[in-house]
């Protein structure tokens, strides 16, 4: 049971879950999760020790043997002492994870571990099914979205900030994703009955911030998250 509010921030990609969640974590003195980060970490391991990512069954046997560290202060991410966390954001990392993710023995693996970090409370956790299946008793719910093209867009820039070349199919790899997110039979990406949409399409991080944390206190019920 958890022993604080919890707060799930999803939606697809380039919609700013990332810079939202860290921000509004820091507004409400909670602690920031990067789901994302966690399938990630665990994908490139997995391809690293020769694993068939195909299978569902191999993938159990290696998520049941794995020293699997996320570290909730720093964000680091750890597999058998091995730290992913400054390739966690290439697009092979990206493209792997999305594939492993479909996998039944990977989602009970990593939200078992997500549940476990949550418990604790006071917790922003950023993902694709925190709402509808990591925890769907969540305090707040929040959805983040925006068009196709705005998100694309959002993608190659920052493609093009971390120093990579900005691919021509950027839009065509995102909804790809966005297709084997949302037609996957386990934990599908869709937002939750009860969770708040929040188009960032035509606003700026501030502002989409903003409504988020106002969202979280009328929901909360209460004036000083701190308490």
């Amino acid at each position: 049971m958890k022993r604080g509010p919890v707060i799930a921030i999803d939606g697809p990609g380039g919609v700013g879950k990332t810079t939202v969640s860290k921000k509004v974590a820091e507004k409400l003195g909670f602690t920031y999760v990067n789901t994302g980060a966690m399938y990630r970490a665990l994908a490139l391991a997995a391809k690293e020790s020769w694993v068939d990512l195909s299978s569902d069954a191999v993938l159990k046997d290696f998520c049941t043997g794995i020293d699997f560290r996320y570290d909730t202060g720093s964000g680091r991410v750890a597999v058998d002492g091995v730290d992913y966390t400054e390739r966690l954001w290439t697009q092979e990392a990206g493209e792997l994870a999305s594939k492993v993710s479909v996998k039944k023995s990977v989602r009970e693996f990593l939200v078992s571990y997500q549940r476990g970090i949550g418990e604790a409370g006071r917790v922003v956790m950023e993902g694709r099914d925190i709402g509808t299946a990591v925890f769907p008793d969540a305090d707040v719910k929040i959805f983040l979205d925006a068009s196709p093209e705005i998100r694309a867009e959002r993608r190659r820039l920052e493609l093009m900030e971390k120093g990579a070349q900005a691919a021509k199919e950027v839009g065509r790899e995102l909804e790809e994703r966005d297709r084997r997110d949302t037609e996957r039979a386990v934990s599908p990406l869709k937002m939750a009955d009860d969770a708040v949409m929040v188009d960032t399409g035509a606003m700026g991080i501030e502002e989409v911030v903003k409504q988020v944390v106002n969202v979280i206190n009328e929901r909360l019920r209460i004036g000083d998250t701190r308490s």
